[in-house]
C-alpha cells in the first residue's frame, strides 16, 4: 500500500507541490497528498467555521466529531439510531477509566457528552496515545464482535457521560438487522487500509512531521477555523499527551513547539494550541512523504 500511495504522490507532484525560493510551497492539492497517504489527515474535512478574529463558541458547544473509522460509529445513521435506542447510561468523572486493557467485559460505548481517550501502556509505564474519543464517538466494539479482551484503556480526559450496549443486546439487534454484518465488513476493511497508512506515516516521518501529524489530528477533531489558515484546537492538549500521540519524547516535542511558536506556526494562549499556519504544518508532512524513496 506504502508503494501505491508513494507512486500515486509522485504522479501527481507536478500539479501538487511547486518550489518557491526552495522551499515546498502550498498549492490547492495539497490535501491530495495527505488523503492518499494519510487518511486521518484529510484537510478540511472536519474544520469548523467561527468568528473571524479572536472569539470563538464555548467548548461544549462544539461539535466533535471523530475521522477515525470506528467500526460501528461508520454505520448508517438509522441503523446507528436503532441499535442504541435503549441503552443505558452512565458517567465517568475526569480520570475515570472506562475499561483497562485486558479486561474481558463485552459492551461497547457511545459517548453522549465529554471527552475520552485511547491508551496502551507498555512495559516499562510509557503511554501511547491511539485517539481521542467526543460526541457520537464509538469505543470498545471490538470485543462486541470477537469476544476478545480489550485491547486498550480507555479513559476519561474531562467529566463524561457514555452509553452502554452489550454483547448480547447487539446480537439480538444483528438478527433482526442482518444488514449490519455487510457496514462491518465495508468498515473493518477500511480500518485495516487506514491502519497500513498510519504505520507508514509513523515509519517515514521525521520527529517534526509526527508532532505536526498530531497538530492536524486534533485540528481535525476538534478545530475551530477562526480565520482563513488558522484553527483553534479547542480541547486543552498538555505536552505529556501529545508526546504520548506522537509516540516521541515529551523534551523533543517541546523543542518543535518552541521553535513553531518563534515562527509564528503555532501559538498557545490559556491552555489552548492555535495553528497559525495550518499550511505549512501540512506541508511539512509533504515534503517530508514525498522524499520516501527520492
Amino acid at each position: 500500500m506504502v508503494g501505491l500511495a508513494r507512486d500515486a504522490i509522485k504522479r501527481r507532484l507536478p500539479r501538487t507541490v511547486k518550489a518557491v525560493d526552495g522551499i515546498i510551497a502550498p498549492s490547492p492539492d495539497t490535501s491530495f497528498v495527505l488523503a492518499n497517504f494519510d487518511p486521518y489527515l484529510r484537510t478540511g474535512a472536519t474544520f469548523r467555521s467561527g468568528t473571524t478574529g479572536e472569539g470563538f463558541e464555548p467548548e461544549d458547544a462544539m461539535s466533535l466529531r471523530p475521522e477515525h473509522a470506528r467500526l460501528l460509529s461508520g454505520l448508517p445513521g438509522p441503523l446507528s439510531t436503532k441499535l442504541f435506542a435503549n441503552t443505558k447510561p452512565m458517567r465517568l468523572a475526569a480520570g475515570e477509566i472506562l475499561f483497562r486493557a485486558g479486561a474481558s467485559d463485552d459492551g461497547c460505548y457511545r459517548v453522549e457528552d465529554g471527552l475520552l481517550k485511547v491508551t496502551i501502556i507498555s512495559g516499562s509505564g510509557a503511554e501511547r496515545i491511539l485517539t481521542f474519543l467526543g460526541l457520537g464517538a464509538i469505543v470498545g466494539e471490538l470485543s462486541i464482535i470477537d469476544g476478545q479482551p480489550r485491547s486498550a484503556t480507555v479513559v476519561a480526559v474531562r467529566d463524561a457521560k457514555v452509553s452502554f450496549l452489550s454483547r448480547a443486546d447487539f446480537e439480538a439487534f444483528a438478527e433482526r438487522h442482518p444488514e449490519v454484518y455487510k457496514s462491518l465488513v465495508r468498515l473493518l476493511a477500511q480500518r485495516l487500509r487506514e491502519t497500513d497508512a498510519v504505520i507508514a506515516a509513523s515509519s517515514f516521518l521525521s520527529l517534526k512531521g509526527r508532532v505536526a501529524r498530531t497538530m492536524l489530528e486534533l485540528a481535525g477533531h476538534f478545530g475551530q477555523e477562526v480565520a482563513p489558515g488558522r484553527v483553534v484546537i479547542r480541547q486543552k492538549i498538555g505536552q505529556n499527551d501529545l508526546a504520548a500521540m506522537a509516540g516521541i519524547a515529551r523534551e523533543n516535542v517541546t523543542r518543535v513547539l518552541n521553535d513553531w511558536q518563534r515562527h509564528k506556526v503555532v501559538s498557545r494562549l490559556s491552555g489552548y494550541y492555535c495553528l497559525e499556519n495550518k499550511a505549512q504544518l501540512e506541508h511539512q508532512i509533504v515534503s517530508e512523504l514525498l522524499a520516501v524513496g527520492s
